[in-house]
């Protein structure tokens, strides 16, 4: 590009028309100054037909912007149920049903715990049968792999769970499980033999 720069520099086209004879190119040079004077030239030919295509362009698209929607007017809310009860409370019924003194089952609070109460009913297994006379016990064996002799009236699992029957093939529990008010639900619940291991 510099040295294209340089070579217009020096032959003019002015010169070139006033003094032809003064003007010594070698002919590759007479090739790239008609190729340079010939794209000059194009640049600034018609451009008639270039101006009409933007006219007629600039007359079949109009721009139009949709007008902005009209909002309704903001309305504040007044919330006005505050004097009313409260959903997350309990109710009134339920305030005397929960205030009324509850005569169902209930928990012997104040028996001493025994050891299989510390266990989930669920891990627990009925592993035998011992009998002696008249005397009947359970074997049963807890998660730490100790085995206890339970028999009607002992205690089994964390809900309360009272042994009432031991027979040869399963242990019946009766468990006092709380009713989420103020009460307790009897569950049965039972041991069956566990298989051999």
């Amino acid at each position: 590009m510099q040295r294209l720069t340089a070579i217009w520099k020096k032959t003019s086209l002015a010169m070139i028309i006033k003094q032809p004879d003064r003007i010594k190119l070698q002919p590759g040079k007479w090739a790239l100054l008609a190729l340079v004077v010939g794209s000059l030239s194009a640049c600034a030919g018609d451009m008639s037909d270039l101006d009409r295509f933007i006219i007629e362009t600039k007359q079949k698209h109009h721009g139009k912007v949709d007008p902005l929607p009209e909002f309704a007017e903001y309305v504040e809310f007044v919330y006005s149920a505050t004097d009313m009860r409260d959903p997350f409370k309990a109710s009134r019924s339920q305030d005397l049903i929960a205030k009324k003194e509850y005569t169902g089952p209930r928990p012997e609070e104040q028996r001493e715990r025994e050891a299989l109460e510390n266990f989930p009913i669920d891990s627990l297994k009925m592993v035998g049968l011992l009998q002696q006379r008249n005397q009947v016990w359970g074997l049963v064996r807890d998660p730490e792999g100790t085995i206890h002799r339970v028999q009607p009236g002992n205690y089994a699992g964390q809900n309360h769970g009272k042994i009432i029957v031991v027979n040869e093939s399963i242990i019946d529990i009766q468990e006092l499980v709380p009713d989420g008010e103020q009460g307790w639900i009897p569950r049965d619940a039972q041991l069956a033999m566990a298989e051999d291991e």
